[in-house]
């Protein structure tokens, strides 16, 4: 049985792709509040989505704040659940 060493994984990186900006970074926030709708709606998709962290380019730890945030507007009546395309 081969034996493997001890060390870190290597995450494999797709050829020909670069890292995604982060969207928070780019807009100077370190916090995400669910009130602030304008900003959420970048996270959302036009069919009402929570866009993935391949897309937004957000850490783990971002990509559930935005989540959750979103989450919460949407208890509030602040954003809409996803549902039909608008026609």
């Amino acid at each position: 049985m081969a034996v493997r060493s001890p060390g870190k994984r290597r995450i494999p990186q797709r050829p020909g792709r670069s890292a995604k900006p982060n969207l928070l970074t780019k807009m100077g926030l370190t916090v995400v509040d669910y009130k602030d709708t304008a900003t959420l709606r970048t996270f959302i998709s036009p069919r009402g989505k929570i866009r993935s962290r391949d897309v937004t380019g957000l850490t783990v730890r971002q990509q559930r704040q935005v989540a959750g945030a979103i989450k919460n507007a949407r208890e509030m009546a602040l954003l809409p659940y996803p549902g039909a395309v608008p026609e």
